[in-house]
């Protein structure tokens, strides 16, 4: 996750004084507004718990009031502060931080806490009613939507809960995945617009994790759902005759056999990013981004108008990173204010493109660390498989958050291959067949017009064909 302080702002107290606020905001987006005291005390809590030498340096108190240049040291100092304790693996995974960003928000968006009916979708554009208090994170949400759909325990951790937003054609853009830090009552309502909502979908990328859900009446539904839905969309691909066959399937209600197809298709459990800018092949070429069967996709329109497709496998970046910058708008000023400015945000990973040559990819998206979530759960997966580990536990702790952090305003490296974390829940199995069926009517008859045709520019592994093997 992106953390920053873009910006301050002079507050009114209870008894009338004032004060200044530092505006935490996440991925660009306000987050919670605290004052210096607050996080001071958080400060103290932490290093009661975990000891000065662990906790990062936090800007001192000062007898006198600040001028307006010591506010702005002071902010970015808090800034880098939050930065380093969200990037920390046992700090920023810590309940202490986790609760104390929860509260905050709840604070600073005026929510007091009670009953509420929060609305999730399903893939199949069907709506969950969870009733949940205002105060609930993210983990007792996804809790509350599994009973209701009576799905088993011990399959939670293959779902997860994003926060996605409707677009005017019908398309959808996911904006992130909802964390541990967060309320998403708060979260869906401080946004206070209906084109967001909230969305459960699988979590996982293997397939061979399919089984383990479709074993279950209602994880099989979720899982039909979502492939139905993607197909529709266009970010599965079918030609004329997989269309037939997979309406022959849909029409005998056999999921599991339709599933199986849909396994075979291209771009099966992708997830497709909105349209924008990278410098690979050339610099400003227009791109669309898919993640999904651990690599990052790519469709490049080139400057002379050539279409070309290419791969980068997770297995082959050595790192990667997420850098943010202020970017003043059109009719801005060069200001800090966020009101002003539009936060950039770039991916960039460092690719083996041979046997001996590494280069540097980036991409300019606003859904850059939604791109850096992906290619981190892969990694987890990956490694899991690699030790032998269970996939339930890592898939059950993933869901809370354990995940890459991005840095701002200097880039921090994240390598791909990192300890999974290992933790598990009480299994229990439960059967169930709430799911109303979806229907096919919106696949095309024959390829989607995001099948761009052209000359493929990717191998197997890389660009130029490199396999595994070469390392």
């Amino acid at each position: 996750m992106h953390f920053s302080i873009p910006e301050t702002e002079v507050c009114s107290g209870e008894n009338g004084s004032s004060y200044v606020a530092y505006n935490i905001h996440v991925n660009g987006v306000l987050h919670c507004r605290v004052r210096y005291s607050q996080l001071l005390s958080l400060h103290e809590q932490i290093k009661k718990e975990y000891g000065s030498n662990v906790v990062p340096a936090f800007p001192p108190k000062k007898i006198f009031t600040l001028t307006p240049a010591e506010v702005e040291q002071r902010r970015e100092q808090l800034e880098k502060y939050m930065q380093a304790v969200r990037q920390d693996p046992l700090l920023g995974s810590s309940e202490m931080f986790n609760s104390f960003l929860r509260k905050a928000q709840q604070e600073t968006q005026q929510i007091p806490t009670e009953e509420v009916a929060l609305d999730i979708s399903l893939s199949n554009g069907q709506k969950i009613t969870a009733n949940i208090l205002t105060s609930d994170q993210t983990e007792d949400v996804l809790d509350a939507v599994a009973a209701k759909l009576d799905l088993p325990e011990d399959l939670i951790g293959y779902f997860s809960l994003f926060l996605i937003r409707e677009l005017v054609d019908g398309g959808v853009t996911f904006v992130r995945k909802l964390q541990e830090f967060e309320l998403p009552y708060v979260s869906i309502s401080s946004l206070q617009s209906s084109d967001f909502h909230i969305l459960l979908r699988k979590s996982y990328w293997d397939t061979a994790y399919d089984g383990d859900v479709m074993d279950n009446r209602v994880g099989l539904n979720l899982l039909y759902a979502q492939t139905v839905s993607d197909i529709e969309r266009g970010w599965i691909l079918v030609n004329k005759d997989q269309h037939r066959q997979l309406k022959s399937l849909q029409e005998k209600g056999s999921k599991k056999e339709f599933i199986h197809l849909g396994q075979t298709l291209k771009y099966y459990g992708y997830i497709k990013f909105d349209p924008c800018v990278t410098d690979f092949p050339e610099k400003g070429c227009q791109v669309i981004v898919s993640a999904g069967n651990n690599e990052l996709n790519f469709h490049v329109k080139l400057p002379n108008e050539q279409m070309k497709e290419g791969s980068f496998k997770v297995t082959r970046m050595r790192c990667w990173r997420v850098t943010s910058s202020q970017v003043p708008l059109a009719n801005g000023t060069t200001s800090t204010c966020s009101s002003k400015c539009e936060v950039k945000l770039e991916l960039a990973f460092e690719y083996l493109m041979s046997k001996d040559r590494l280069q540097w990819v980036t991409i300019t998206s606003q859904q850059a660390i939604m791109m850096s979530i992906c290619l981190q759960s892969m990694v987890d997966e990956l490694m899991v498989k690699k030790s032998g580990g269970s996939i339930k536990k890592m898939l059950r702790k993933r869901h809370n958050g354990s995940i890459y952090r991005a840095d701002s305003q200097q880039a921090v490296k994240s390598p791909p291959l990192l300890d999974s974390p290992d933790t598990n829940r009480e299994q229990i199995v439960k059967l169930s067949t709430k799911l109303s069926s979806v229907s096919l009517l919106g696949i095309s008859g024959s390829n989607s017009a995001n099948d761009i045709s052209g000359n493929d520019f990717h191998g197997n592994y890389a660009f130029e064909g490199i396999g595994d093997d070469d390392l």
